[in-house]
């Protein structure tokens, strides 16, 4: 994530901050109400830029580089006057926090906003969630597997891959051998160091595989926090008594991941679960071949036998016996990397998923005042009146 901020900064523009004149042109506002780096920052770090080529939009929240456009929290006030050009702003939300500030705004306090809410969540969500959704004008899935878990309506609108920041190599520094790691190969997984993530079953493989593959090394990037500080120890210490120390090797929160993706000849992502999961699409855009779990929407992006090999999540042998072939031939890897990195440019771009919600803005603009995603008792309660 350090390194993404520091490439958007590096595009040349100056960032956006609204100012009192030109507020009321903002059309949308997107929030990121998290102090951590996580992927719904990354959605909003990536998506917002790309918006912003095609409607007036600021985003509202915490941890957003310069480039991205934004709105001050002392601007909020702002959001009780109508915008310039739209009947009403849109607010785009993606977490409960984001949601219940929507709602005390439209709802309780009249605001002129729509609320979208964008989940990507693939689980029955809590009582007071679903009471929120409920009173959302439009759901946006990340896919139809976290749409079925909906009871709401939905618009399926899969994220995109920011193609400039992750891409084939383009010179020695994207060579592996730069790295100064052992061997010819790199098997890569990010994120995260955790049960949930798969960490521990990378790991196994691992211990399984290298001792027969001498030219292989694995490489493990992603943050520790302090509650999966015993985990970490517990995999060092496995590691270290298969004498693999050397072989297995955790780089921690890097700078810029996606200088390692293109060092990866392939890369792992064994999720338990996800909710989209952004990690492989990635590695595909940077020509590198994936095995995943059927985690999340990970799916959606293997073509099996194509541009990766997809096994049943928390399945241990699997996942082994899945990695293997690579391991024994790295050309196959590259191979299915080429077909990877076209599949993604074909399916996963960031254009398409910014046309795509704006289709769905559009949608509501144009509907006016009625509310979408709501039963009729809700729209009568959203609007001050009651149930017949």
């Amino acid at each position: 994530m350090v390194g993404f901020f520091r490439f958007l900064r590096s595009r040349g523009a100056e960032g956006s901050v609204a100012s009192a004149n030109d507020f009321s042109e903002i059309e949308v506002v997107a929030t990121n109400f998290n102090w951590r780096q996580s992927g719904g920052t990354t959605v909003v770090v990536q998506l917002v830029p790309e918006q912003a080529k095609m409607l007036k939009i600021a985003a509202l929240g915490f941890d957003l580089p310069d480039q991205v456009p934004r709105m001050r929290w002392r601007d909020v006030p702002k959001l009780f006057r109508r915008p310039a050009h739209r009947p009403f702003r849109i607010y785009h939300c993606r977490r409960n926090n984001e949601m219940m500030l929507g709602i005390l705004l439209r709802h309780v306090l009249r605001a002129p906003l729509r609320l979208i809410f964008n989940s990507a969540g693939q689980r029955r969500h809590k009582a007071l969630t679903r009471w929120m959704l409920r009173r959302m004008d439009a759901i946006i899935a990340t896919s139809e597997r976290s749409g079925s878990f909906l009871e709401v309506p939905y618009t399926v609108v899969p994220h995109g891959t920011n193609f400039e920041y992750f891409h084939p190599p383009r010179g020695s520094e994207d060579d592996y051998a730069a790295s100064g790691l052992p061997g010819k190969y790199a098997v890569g997984c990010t994120g995260r160091i955790r049960h949930q993530k798969g960490t521990d079953l990378f790991v196994d493989a691992m211990l399984r595989l290298l001792p027969h593959y001498p030219d292989w090394t694995a490489v493990i990037t992603g943050r520790t926090t302090s509650d999966n500080l015993s985990f970490e120890r517990e995999l060092k210490s496995q590691i270290a008594a298969a004498g693999l120390a050397q072989r297995i090797v955790f780089l921690g929160d890097v700078e810029d991941v996606s200088l390692w993706y293109r060092r990866f000849t392939l890369f792992v992502a064994p999720s338990r679960q996800e909710g989209f999961g952004l990690t492989p699409l990635e590695a595909m855009a940077s020509e590198t071949a994936v095995v995943t779990s059927d985690a999340g929407s990970y799916p959606l992006m293997i073509r099996p036998g194509i541009n990766g090999t997809i096994v049943p999540a928390g399945d241990r042998d699997a996942l082994a016996a899945a990695i293997e072939p690579y391991f024994r031939e790295p050309g196959l890897a590259r191979e299915q990397g080429r077909a990877a990195l076209e599949f993604v440019r074909d399916n996963f771009s960031m254009e398409a998923e910014a046309r795509r919600i704006r289709a769905v803005y559009d949608r509501l603009w144009a509907e006016g005042q009625k509310p979408l995603g709501l039963s009729q008792k809700d729209q009568q309660t959203a609007a001050g009146t009651k149930p017949a």
